[in-house]
C-alpha cells in the first residue's frame, strides 16, 4: 500500500535527536552503510501486527554460525530498513523461500564470489504494495523494492553477522548486496508467470529467493526475428567468464517488447528454454583457452586440464567430447517478464542453480497477505 504524499503532515521533529539516534545505529553496526530507521516497541508491534506467526518462530538458520533469524528479528530489520508495516509478510516469505535454497545455509553469502539475495514477487502482493514490476525495475524509486530487499540484507548483517571484511568475505561483491527485489509485469506478459508455472493460481501472490551473481545487460532492439534475440541470450549465457562451476543457471528477464515479440512469432517459454539450452555450448578448445576444460573433483568448479584436482568434464558425451553444453538442463533458465514497455532491452540473472525455483506462496505461510 502507498500514502499520498498530500495527506501526510509533516511531523514536529527534534533534527539533533534523529541525528544522534542514526550515530548510534552506525556506530554500533547495525547498518548497511546508510541510514536507518531508529525503531521503537510500538513501531515493532505495528510490523508483528501484520503476521499470524509467532515472534519467536525461526524463519531461516546457518548451521555452521549457529544463528538464526526469527518473526520478530526479520520485523526489526524490516523496520531499520524502512519498509512499512504491511511489507513485512513478503519479507517473512523471503525469508522461508532463501530457507528452501540450498547453498545459504551452507555459506554462500560469506563467499569471495559476492553472491547476493535476490527476490522476485508475483500476484496481487505486488500491487496492493506498489511494488515495482515496470520501468526501472532493477533501479530506484520505489519503496517496497528498495526495502524489502534492505530487509534481508540487514538481517544478513544484524542477525548472522555477514559484515564485509568479516564473515562476509566478498572480494568486489555486487550491487545487490544493497537490496534486489523485482515484480514480474504479469500484465504486460504473453506467457503464464514464473509462479504460475510452478504451479501456482494467477491469483495468488508468491515469493521466489534466487542466489544471485550478476546482473547483464542485453540490448536488443534491433531485431524483430525471434532466432537473433535467442541466440543473443544464449550467447550472453555461454560467455567464458560466468563459467565457474559445473551447474550454470540463469534467469532471462525478458522486457515486454522482446516478450511480444517472441509469442508473437509463436515461441513460448519452453521454446525459448529449450533453444538456449541447444545452444549454450562451447568447443573444449575455447574453455581450455581460458583455464576451464576440466572440473574439479572435489567442488566440480572448472579448472584447467592439467590441474592435480581435474576431472574430465562429467556434461560431455563420447561421441562429442569437445563439443561441451554448459547446461545440465533446459530448466537451467527460468524466464520471466518485467520492465517497461519501450525498448528491446532484457537482462541476464546469473543464479546459481535452481531446479526448482525455490517459491513461498503467502497465502500458505500463515502470514496475512
Amino acid at each position: 500500500m502507498s500514502i499520498a504524499a498530500d495527506t501526510l503532515t509533516p511531523p514536529a521533529v527534534d533534527a539533533e535527536t534523529v541525528r544522534l539516534a542514526q550515530e548510534y545505529y552506525d556506530g554500533r553496526g547495525w547498518t548497511d552503510g546508510l541510514p536507518v530507521t531508529p525503531v521503537t516497541e510500538s513501531l515493532l508491534a505495528d510490523f508483528l501486527a501484520m503476521t499470524r506467526r509467532e515472534p519467536d518462530d525461526v524463519l531461516f538458520e546457518i548451521p555452521h554460525l549457529n544463528r538464526r533469524i526469527t518473526v520478530r528479528l526479520a520485523a526489526i530489520n524490516a523496520a531499520l530498513a524502512g519498509c512499512m508495516p504491511a511489507y513485512l509478510p513478503v519479507v517473512i516469505a523471503a525469508w522461508l523461500a532463501i530457507a528452501k535454497e540450498p547453498h545459504p545455509r551452507r555459506g554462500i553469502w560469506q563467499s569471495t564470489t559476492g553472491t547476493a539475495p535476490f527476490t522476485v514477487v508475483n500476484g496481487p502482493i505486488r500491487n496492493e504494495i506498489s511494488l515495482n514490476s515496470a520501468g526501472n525495475v532493477f533501479g530506484s524509486g520505489h519503496r517496497a523494492n528498495a526495502t524489502i530487499g534492505r530487509a534481508i540484507r540487514l538481517g544478513l548483517i544484524n542477525v548472522f553477522g555477514l559484515r564485509p571484511h568479516e564473515l562476509d568475505q566478498a572480494t568486489q561483491g555486487n550491487p545487490s548486496k544493497y537490496t534486489a527485489v523485482i515484480g514480474e509485469n504479469e500484465e504486460l506478459s504473453p506467457w503464464p508467470s514464473l509462479a504460475v508455472e510452478q504451479g501456482h493460481a494467477a491469483d495468488e501472490s508468491v515469493v521466489t529467493a534466487f542466489v544471485v551473481r550478476s546482473v547483464m545487460h542485453i540490448e536488443a532492439r534491433h531485431t524483430s526475428a525471434p532466432e537473433q534475440l535467442a541466440l543473443d541470450l544464449a550467447d550472453s549465457i555461454r560467455r567464458t567468464g560466468a563459467l565457474i562451476h559445473e551447474y550454470t543457471s540463469a534467469l532471462v528477464v525478458l522486457a515486454p517488447e522482446h516478450a511480444q515479440m517472441l509469442a508473437d512469432a509463436g515461441w513460448s517459454k519452453d521454446d525459448l528454454r529449450r533453444f538456449i539450452f541447444e545452444h549454450s555450448r562451447r568447443d573444449r578448445s575455447e574453455l581450455a583457452a581460458v583455464g576451464k576444460d576440466a572440473l574439479s573433483h572435489k567442488s566440480h568448479w572448472r579448472l584447467p586440464a592439467d590441474h592435480p584436482d581435474a576431472m574430465p568434464d562429467t556434461a560431455s558425451s563420447s561421441a562429442a567430447p569437445d563439443d561441451v553444453p554448459l547446461l545440465s538442463y533446459p530448466t537451467s533458465v527460468q524466464i520471466m517478464v518485467a520492465g517497461a514497455n519501450n525498448a528491446g532491452v532484457s537482462a541476464i540473472v546469473e543464479v546459481f542453480t535452481l531446479n526448482p525455483p525455490r517459491e513461498i506462496p503467502l497465502s500458505t505461510q500463515a502470514v496475512d497477505a
